[in-house]
C-alpha cells in the first residue's frame, strides 16, 4: 500500500504559482482569516435541508501555534440524515499538522460511514482511514515522505486558502495544489478565479468574488465546487458542480474592518447583583470566580473541545442510541491510534443493528 500511495504522489505535483503562494501567506493576513461562517444547505426549490458552519480561531498543537479549523455540515436530504466534519490543526505556513475528517449517510438499510485521520509524524504524513458500509468495515493506512507531498493542501487548509485568495482577490494561472480525493487518493487541486459579480444574499445584493476548485484523479474523475466571497473573506455560496444543494448565506454580516481584525474580543463581566448579605458570602463568591477563570482559561487554550463535542453531540442526536454510554465509548475510541479500529465499528453496527430490530 505504501508503495501505490508513493507512485501515486510522484504522478502529481504541485506548480510553481501554488508553491509561491503558501510561500506568501503572512502571519498578519492569516489574522484576518479568524471568523466564523454560518449558511444554510438549500435545495434547487429553495427548501432548507440542514445548515454549514466554518470557524477559524487560534490555537497550538504541541506547543506550537497555528490555527484550528472547523467545518461541519448536517441536514437531510430526501429524508436520509447525512453530514461531514472537519477538525484540523493548521500551521502558520499553512501545512495541516493534524486533521481529522468524518462523513456519514444513514440510508434506511445500508449506511455509510467514512472516517480519516491526517497526521505528520517523524517525516511522513501518515493516513489512516475507515470506510465503514452497512456490515463490512475497510481500514487503510498510507504514509507519504514528507519531501514527496510538498505543496499538499488538506480540506482545512483549504479553507483557509480560500478566504486568503477572497481577500486577494487575485488568483494565479496554473495554480494547482496537491490534495485528496474522496477515497483519499493523492491526486491534484486546481484553483482559478470566477470574477466578481452581483449576489443576492437574504433581500441584499452584495459584491461578491467566486472562486472555482476542482479536485481530479488520474484526469478522470472530477470533483468541482463554485464558492462565493464578500470583500472581508465571508462565505456567501458554496456548491458543487451538479449537485441539487447548496450552501447559502441567509443576511449580510457586518464586515470586518482593519480596527476590528487587528484587536482581540473583549469579554466583559456582567455585574453580580447580591442582596444585603453580601459579605456572607465573599469567601464563595472569591473561589466561585477563581474556578470560573480556570474553566474558562481551559477552554481557551483548548478550542478544540468545543468543535469536538458540537460533532459528538449532532452525531449521537441522529442516531439515538438506546446505549449512550457505549456509543460514546465507540465514537471516541475510533480515532485512538491504540485502539482497533475494526473492533469498534463492528461494535458500534452490531449495537444499532440491535437497537434497530428492537
Amino acid at each position: 500500500m505504501e508503495d501505490s500511495s508513493q507512485k501515486r504522489t510522484l504522478e502529481v505535483k504541485a506548480s510553481g504559482p501554488a508553491l509561491d503562494l503558501l510561500a506568501s501567506v503572512g502571519h498578519h493576513e492569516l489574522q484576518k482569516c479568524l471568523f466564523t461562517d454560518s449558511l444554510v444547505a438549500v435545495s434547487a426549490s429553495g427548501r432548507e435541508l440542514g445548515e454549514f458552519c466554518i470557524s477559524v480561531q487560534k490555537a497550538g498543537y504541541n506547543e506550537e501555534p497555528c490555527y484550528l479549523v472547523h467545518a461541519n455540515s448536517h441536514g437531510l436530504i430526501d429524508g436520509i440524515p447525512c453530514g461531514t466534519s472537519v477538525m484540523a490543526y493548521v500551521s502558520r505556513t499553512l501545512e495541516t499538522l493534524e486533521q481529522k475528517h468524518h462523513e456519514y449517510v444513514m440510508l434506511k438499510d445500508h449506511s455509510l460511514d467514512r472516517k480519516s485521520h491526517i497526521v505528520r509524524s517523524e517525516g511522513q504524513l501518515v493516513v489512516n482511514k475507515v470506510i465503514t458500509e452497512g456490515e463490512k468495515v475497510r481500514e487503510d493506512t498510507s504514509m507519504f515522505p514528507l519531501s514527496s507531498v510538498q505543496g499538499f493542501v488538506s480540506e482545512a487548509a483549504n479553507l483557509l486558502i480560500m478566504r486568503i485568495l477572497a481577500l486577494r482577490k487575485v488568483l494565479p494561472e496554473n495554480m494547482v495544489f496537491l490534495s485528496f480525493d474522496s477515497e483519499m487518493n493523492m491526486s491534484s487541486s486546481t484553483y482559478r478565479s470566477l470574477g466578481s459579480m452581483q449576489q443576492m444574499v437574504g433581500a441584499e445584493e452584495a459584491d461578491v468574488f467566486g472562486i472555482e476548485r476542482t479536485v481530479e484523479t488520474a484526469g478522470i474523475l472530477r470533483a468541482t465546487w463554485h464558492c462565493y466571497f464578500l470583500c472581508d473573506g465571508h462565505l456567501t455560496n458554496r456548491a458543487q458542480v451538479g449537485s441539487p444543494v447548496t450552501m447559502k448565506l441567509q443576511k449580510l454580516p457586518d464586515l470586518i474592518g482593519e480596527e476590528l481584525r487587528d484587536k482581540e474580543p473583549i469579554l466583559e463581566k456582567k455585574p453580580l447583583i447580591w442582596e444585603d448579605d453580601m459579605q456572607l458570602y465573599s469567601t464563595f463568591l472569591d473561589q466561585k470566580e477563581q474556578l470560573k477563570a480556570d474553566h474558562v482559561s481551559y477552554l481557551k487554550q483548548h478550542p478544540e473541545l468545543r468543535a469536538l463535542m458540537l460533532d459528538f453531540m449532532q452525531f449521537l442526536l441522529l442516531r439515538k442510541p438506546s446505549d449512550v454510554f457505549s456509543f460514546a465509548s465507540d465514537y471516541f475510541a475510533a480515532f485512538s491510534s491504540k485502539h482497533s479500529t475494526r473492533e469498534t465499528f463492528t461494535a458500534s453496527q452490531t449495537a444499532t443493528s440491535e437497537n434497530s430490530a428492537n
